[in-house]
């Protein structure tokens, strides 16, 4: 039966302007919604409805888009990765992934972990880029997300090794069988009766990727209209080997294959051909690259900024006209946290206070990340999307007192000042509760994992060291 949600007279509600093709504010309006729908914006609502929401106290705003998140194996690495840095490796990534590893039920714990992260922090779509587990889609269909299920698969894998040098592991048959597992999980996911789940093809990461394996999970893509994701220019290590192996960058390198194109997400792209830690480049071409093949960028900068990397500068990627979207990576899934640190990283590594507002923010992690994912019907609140709807509570200290809403909650507020989330117009978040994930009984099995993860390092990691040996404890502990 057809149901249709009323929210009457609302204090702040940030609406889509297509005349201006931005977001505006708006006051004391109404939102009407029937199912899946969005129906109605505007002053004095007369038509009928099931039930009602008084909206004189909720700032409105479009669920966020994350495109770029690991939801299924970052949580277990808290308290872990924050600094862990490998001088050798110019980052602690090699050894983590080489070293760190879970049973299934590790992995759909974190994911769990994850999702609630996301739902709390207003998050309506994430693309969720992990390693396949049992049981993955079904865990994304719980949540209530509008999932983007991408299975992540390789030709080889990093291997650290004593001497500071990255050396790889080479899977027997190029990464071809994981690639077609990955094929089956996408094709499972876009079936689910739920209607909200969708798949991306996703090549873990530029230099883990064969030629011929690039080349033809990105004809899938393209023949299959799904999104082409790829890890690429992440690291310096990263740059200087593919300079080294193919005379080029790694974005140059991309291109020569014909992997760049409107349907392509670039994971990071920070180590480009002008960045200030590549002294000797050469040339000042990638960003084009970029722009002129119509990629769009998904942009995580908390991670990167713990490690003392930036992404040079965001108002330079946007004037070259390149489509930027928000991803988290890491954990915390918060992607209101993750809007503010992409304001001050691009502040800090920018030219000036004006590299980056709350205003390009808010459009990054949402029709940002909706054109990344050639999606027109989520990012925006207006008549005719999908009732993707974030309820922000303005009775909230952090939210108090109220003269810019949006600024509030990106600056002070976060997660704290999200109280109900609706995707698809059925309700997964009420009053900060997340209503589809029993988030405790996930947090247990985490820890349970995580303990059983860490108690083997020593067995993965090239040096045998234990896990406080390769990532001691913040203080010195008193035994």
């Amino acid at each position: 039966m057809s149901k249709t949600t009323w929210i009457k007279d609302i204090a702040w509600t940030i609406l889509w302007d297509e005349d201006t093709d931005q977001h505006v504010y708006a006051r004391h309006s109404n939102l009407v919604f029937r199912d899946d729908q969005i129906i109605y914006i505007g002053p004095n609502y007369s038509g009928e409805f099931s039930q009602v929401i008084e909206g004189g106290n909720l700032f409105v705003m479009p669920g966020l888009i994350n495109i770029h998140s690991h939801a299924a194996h970052e949580p277990a690495e808290k308290g872990v990765r924050e600094e862990h840095y490998s001088p050798k490796f110019f980052s602690g990534l090699y050894e983590r992934m080489a070293s760190f590893w879970m049973e299934a039920e590790g992995y759909s714990a974190a994911a769990e972990v994850s999702y609630c992260e996301l739902l709390k922090s207003g998050v309506t779509t994430v693309v969720d880029w992990s390693v396949p587990f049992d049981g993955w889609i079904e865990a994304m269909a719980k949540s209530g997300l509008r999932g983007y299920i991408t299975p992540e698969f390789v030709s080889s894998t990093w291997k650290p090794v004593g001497d500071g040098e990255l050396d790889y592991a080479y899977k027997e048959d190029g990464g071809k069988g994981d690639f077609e597992a990955a094929l089956r999980i996408v094709k499972a996911a876009e079936n689910h009766e739920s209607g909200r789940l969708s798949g991306a093809i996703g090549p873990g990461q530029i230099d883990t990727c064969s030629k011929e394996l690039l080349r033809n999970s990105y004809a899938i893509a393209q023949s299959t209209d799904r999104p082409f994701m790829v890890h690429i220019a992440q690291l310096t290590l990263e740059f200087h080997s593919m300079v080294e192996q193919h005379g080029m960058t790694p974005i140059q390198y991309a291109d020569s294959l014909g992997l760049l194109g409107p349907t392509t997400v670039l994971g990071h792209a920070i180590f480009i051909d002008e960045h200030s830690s590549i002294p000797e480049r050469e040339t000042k071409v990638d960003l084009d690259f970029i722009a002129q093949s119509g990629s769009s960028v998904a942009h995580c900068p908390t991670g990167f900024a713990r490690g003392g990397i930036a992404l040079e500068s965001i108002a330079r990627y946007r004037r070259t006209g390149i489509n930027l979207g928000i991803g988290t990576d890491q954990s915390p899934h918060n992607l209101i946290e993750e809007m503010r640190a992409a304001i001050i990283a691009g502040r800090m590594a920018g030219d000036s206070i004006r590299e980056l507002g709350a205003a390009e923010v808010l459009r990054m992690a949402t029709v940002g990340g909706a054109s990344a994912l050639n999606r027109s019907d989520i990012g925006k609140l207006a008549e005719g999307m999908k009732a993707d709807i974030v309820l922000v509570d303005l009775s909230e200290s952090s939210m108090r007192p109220v003269r810019d809403p949006l600024l509030n909650l990106i600056y002070h507020a976060a997660d704290r000042g999200v109280k109900d989330v609706y995707v698809d117009g059925e309700k997964v978040l009420g009053d900060g509760v997340v209503l589809t994930i029993d988030y405790e009984d996930a947090l247990r099995r985490l820890e349970q994992a995580q303990r059983m993860m860490l108690g083997q390092v020593q067995d993965y990691d090239y040096a045998k060291r234990t896990i406080e040996e390769m990532v001691p404890f913040s203080l010195p502990v008193r035994r």
